[in-house]
């Protein structure tokens, strides 16, 4: 999945959205909404890199024989 692509925008928003609802609903505690933003913002960037790992490699055609 490339980073730059709409189909990648359109899964770190679903992501972010997730995140923020579940956090935010079922935090009772004063700063929720702090909590929640960081979470939400914390996954959304942990799938970017991740993404970004899995886009780079991909492009490896070589194969790592250890014979």
């Amino acid at each position: 999945m490339n980073i730059k692509s709409y189909k990648y925008l359109i899964v770190a928003t679903v992501t972010f959205l997730i995140l923020f609802l579940m956090n935010y609903i079922g935090n009772p505690e004063a700063d929720r909404l702090e909590r929640a933003l960081m979470t939400a913002v914390a996954g959304v960037v942990g799938l970017t890199i991740g993404m970004w790992f899995v886009y780079r490699n991909r492009k490896d055609d070589t194969h790592h024989d250890f014979d």
